[in-house]
């Protein structure tokens, strides 16, 4: 079942935006929204939403490196649930640690600095959390699918 999901990897200053591909199987990075006011962030959001027809966000989670939620994680889960009650979407989480650590290694290796380029490592951070998602959610089905097989056997 394809799944139209947009990812988002939240900062205090800008949102890396990522969405799934026509077959829900690849994330790639859209955009980055500056974080000009709520209000903003929710009329760019939306223009997404209508336009790629997503049914739900994905929200990177930036857990402590001992997995807790901490200070800024919890700023990350309000901001994402009124995002969500004002997209009238459902929300899911990932863990994000290390998400924009990778997105640095993958714009180096492609040589491209990612101190100049924050809104590309925004990007490929939400993909990054997006594309994790997706592979958990395949992995999920595929069990599913195994799980209904055995029983009939």
């Amino acid at each position: 079942m394809r799944i139209s999901a947009l990812g988002l990897d939240v900062g205090k200053k800008r949102i890396g935006v990522a969405g799934c591909d026509g077959t829900g199987l690849i994330a790639i990075g859209l955009t980055t929204i500056e974080r000009r006011s709520f209000d903003y962030v929710v009329g760019q959001l939306q223009d997404l939403v209508n336009q790629r027809q997503v049914q739900i966000l994905v929200v990177g989670l930036p857990y402590s490196m001992d997995g807790s939620i901490g200070f800024q994680a919890r700023h990350v889960q309000k901001f994402a649930q009124s995002v969500s009650g004002a997209l009238q979407l459902p929300l899911e989480y990932m863990d994000e640690r290390l998400t924009s650590f990778q997105a640095e290694q993958l714009l180096q290796a492609e040589k491209i600095s990612p101190s100049r380029h924050k809104e590309l490592v925004d990007r490929k951070a939400a993909s990054l959390i997006l594309q994790q998602w997706l592979d958990e959610r395949r992995q999920q089905e595929a069990g599913r699918r195994e799980e209904r097989t055995g029983d009939e056997a």
